[in-house]
């Protein structure tokens, strides 16, 4: 059986929707971020990057989103998230999926994270104040040049809508207007209505 390590309000949230569009067999472990339950020897000992998400399998732990999502497309093929048996097709999702993970995602911890990058409170304080424009540009990236639709690589989902709809649904926090990012905007309320989503929006909340 699979185990997810997550935490409510982070990245994790898009393996937890893979497991569930799945139907995988797993269990979750939840961690508390206020309590840096991150931080504790225990999970150091899962994962020591003090990361979500994590995910433990009979034959190691995974993490790192993109390498998670793949793993479990892979283990379920069935559900058809990736389109594994097209190299070039599944290329295109890993590449969309690395975007999210070295460009977008880091854009967006500039907001509360700085200290990863600086410790002059200056330049922490520049830091939070780009990040409604380097956010912004890369979401613009993603609505004019990239998005197919009605999901990310077509008529297809797969797990690169997953991690859209997580970083999309962190636009409002950025302060980037969803709304004049209309291909992301129909595809957020689109995935609002996915059962596998909902599901895990609601264990992510109880």
């Amino acid at each position: 059986m699979l185990t997810l390590y997550y935490a409510p309000g982070t990245i994790a949230l898009a393996s937890l929707i893979a497991l569930e569009e799945a139907g995988a067999d797993y269990t979750t472990q939840r961690l508390n971020f206020a309590d840096e339950d991150q931080k504790k020897p225990s999970y150091l000992a899962i994962n020591p990057k003090a990361r979500v998400p994590s995910l433990v399998t009979e034959r190691g732990i995974l993490t790192e989103t993109p390498a998670i999502l793949i793993y479990i497309c892979q283990q379920y093929p069935a559900a058809a998230m990736a389109p594994l048996d097209d190299p070039f097709e599944l290329a295109r999702v890993q590449s969309f999926n690395a975007y999210l993970c070295s460009t977008v995602h880091v854009a967006h911890a500039h907001l509360r994270r700085g200290t990863r990058w600086a410790d002059d409170p200056a330049a922490i304080k520049n830091m939070k104040a780009m990040v409604p424009k380097t956010v912004g540009a890369c979401f613009r990236v993603i609505n004019d040049e990239i998005f197919v639709g009605p999901y990310v690589m077509g008529d297809q989902c797969t797990v690169a809508d997953f991690y859209l709809f997580v970083l999309s649904g962190w636009l409002e926090r950025d302060s980037v207007d969803i709304a004049t990012l209309p291909k992301i905007h129909s595809h957020h309320e689109l995935l609002s209505e996915r059962p596998s989503v909902t599901r895990a929006l609601a264990m992510q909340s109880a």
